[in-house]
């Protein structure tokens, strides 16, 4: 049996936007193919193993496509994937699209009960995992519940051929099949192809059924307006290509653009700063704190190249170095990074001063990304500013709405109306990019979606005179201090200019008097970390009022993330709750 998806915008209106050209009305195989033939050896994806060009991954996709055809994947049929970034990922995704069958990625590092979650909702009838990853063996932990997934047949282990656990087929093994009489499906542009993973403040992960022509079409017009040249980008992924933010890649950086994709299979700052000098990426693209770890490790390496050029050398060891730095001639800009197109940062809050040092320092635009995996998108310009925190409560710039892409609305908050700009309200969004549905949860469908289409982001913001969203915070992001509400975003914004705090995330923590207290994770800027006392003050040049200050300090040497890439909130407030913190 397979899940049913359904497609909750108006047929006619999605359909416009395939006659009018927004979308490109093509499944996302068909569009990788005719970027394969346009350039056959173009580099398509490069990873920890080397470079790929456009016919070779044609070639291993198609084997792959003849494997699962063989074990009985029908198109339709949900297929779940926990694969590190890499090429392997990047030919499940487009061998899953030559077979009309729906890919549900999620990233590695989730454990077993949200495995478990997905796999069962979705009907997956099999499920691509890797053998080991940093400690993780996916493929025998969802081998082990197999048993409790009735749809699932098979288990597919990515590794070492030997390595794989008893049970599982081995992905190699697939990739040797012979596509000679393959025939891909050509499915309805229109139809699902891939699941995006969301886990937000719902009980269980929520899962969000994209078509073909929404991330072809919508998440593939957003990457084009940052474009200038229409030359084909180079797109270096920091997040997980498994993640709703990393849908960008393969359907998006390949399929549409023709573009190539640098992936890490992890991320470390070190790695993002080496990948961008030696690939030279024209997108780069990433969550705040990932750029902001690797601006640390940027002035860590200026302070230590200073360091050494002030050690005294002998006379021998001082002619020597002159010989040597003559010969190979690195010169001043040795550690200099080329400069991309734009670096785009989303999944999180971005603050003034990330913005403007990252900018300064990759010497390109920085794109504040407001997005969601379930169906909005606006972001800032390649000619935008660095997104400004307004003083009158007006939250961050987001940019203008794109209608390529989602158009953008202020509803009312109790009566849904739509609200004149100015005005602070839900967001709701509807466009090229929006999703069909839920998976499985007519639920969140009533919830999240109106009558006519529209995604209720649950977020809150305006729309200037000028056109531009504010995003102001959420509606459900609250801390309940005594009975009144605090907006941890909003606290979040005004710190984030604070001197002495590099970034920052605020949570609620239970308290037995108040009900909750607010808490600030900080990771300070330099030596020396603020106080609850500094913090406060600084709230209150910024015009917050008490009841808004922490209550609650955390000072820690940077922010655990997701597998997805954002900050953990929620293992900040375990561990604020397990060792408690300073009052």
């Amino acid at each position: 049996m397979t899940v049913a998806l359904h497609d909750l915008l108006p047929a006619g209106l999605r359909r416009s936007w395939a006659v009018d050209g927004t979308c490109p009305d093509l499944d996302l195989y068909s569009l990788f193919r005719a970027r394969q033939i346009a350039d056959l050896h173009h580099t398509a994806v490069i990873d920890a193993k080397g470079k790929l060009c456009y016919t070779a991954l044609d070639r291993k996709v198609r084997c792959l496509a003849a494997g699962l055809r063989d074990l009985g994947i029908r198109p339709g049929d949900v297929v779940g994937v926990q694969l590190p970034n890499g090429r392997n990922a990047v030919i499940a995704d487009l061998a899953l699209a030559a077979l009309g069958a729906v890919v549900l990625p999620f990233p590695v590092g989730r454990g077993g009960a949200e495995a478990r979650c997905l796999l069962r909702r979705s009907e997956a009838v099999a499920v691509i995992a890797s053998v080991e990853h940093r400690g993780n063996r996916h493929a025998a932990d969802l081998l082990a519940l197999a048993a409790e997934l009735p749809a699932l047949r098979h288990v597919i282990a990515a590794g070492r051929v030997g390595t794989e656990p008893e049970g599982t087929i081995q992905l190699a093994t697939l990739l040797r099949s012979d596509p000679a009489d393959f025939v891909p499906v050509r499915p309805d542009p229109d139809s699902a192809a891939r699941i995006l993973v969301s886990s937000g403040s719902e009980a269980e992960p929520k899962m969000i059924a994209y078509s073909h022509n929404a991330l072809a079409g919508g998440r593939g017009n957003f990457l084009a307006s940052l474009m200038p040249d229409g030359t084909p980008p180079r797109c270096l992924f920091l997040v997980p290509l498994a993640s709703a933010f990393g849908s960008s890649g393969t359907a998006v950086t390949l399929a549409r653009h023709g573009g190539t994709l640098v992936v890490l299979d992890h991320f470390t700052p070190e790695a993002a700063l080496a990948a961008v000098r030696e690939h030279r990426p024209t997108h780069i693209f990433g969550v705040p704190t990932m750029i902001r770890m690797m601006l640390d490790r940027l002035e860590s390496e200026a302070a230590e190249a200073e360091a050494e050029a002030a050690e005294p050398e002998t006379d021998g060891a001082a002619e020597t170095a002159e010989a040597e730095a003559g010969a190979s001639a690195p010169g001043p800009d040795a550690r200099a990074l080329p400069t991309p197109t734009a670096v785009i940062l989303g999944g999180a809050a971005l603050d003034e001063t990330t913005a403007e040092q990252a900018s300064r320092v990759f010497g390109c635009p920085v794109v504040n990304l407001y997005g969601s995996a379930d169906g909005v998108n606006c972001h800032t310009g390649l000619g935008s500013p660095a997104p400004e925190s307004d003083a009158d409560g007006a939250g961050v710039a987001a940019g203008r709405p794109d209608p390529r892409v989602a158009d953008i609305r202020i509803n009312h908050t109790e009566t849904h109306e739509r609200l004149p700009d100015g005005e602070v309200g839900e967001i709701v969004a509807r466009g090229p990019m929006t999703p069909m549905c839920y998976v499985a949860s007519p639920d969140l469908d009533a919830r999240y979606r109106t009558p006519d289409g529209w995604v209720r982001t649950g977020d809150l913001g305006l729309i200037d005179k000028d056109g531009v969203l504010h995003v102001v915070g959420r509606l459900k992001d609250v801390v309940i201090r005594g009975g009144a509400n605090i907006s941890p975003a909003e606290v979040e914004r005004e710190l984030s200019s604070h001197a002495q705090v590099r970034d920052i995330v605020c949570v609620g923590v239970p308290d037995e008097l108040m009900g909750e207290r607010l808490a600030a994770c900080v990771v300070p800027r330099g030596a020396q970390s603020p106080t609850l006392g500094s913090l406060g003050a600084h709230l209150t040049l910024r015009g917050l009022e008490p009841r808004k200050h922490p209550e609650r300090l955390l000072v820690v040497a940077e922010l655990p993330l997701t597998p997805a890439g954002k900050p953990d909130r929620a293992a900040l407030r375990e561990r604020l709750v397990r060792a408690g913190a300073v009052a």
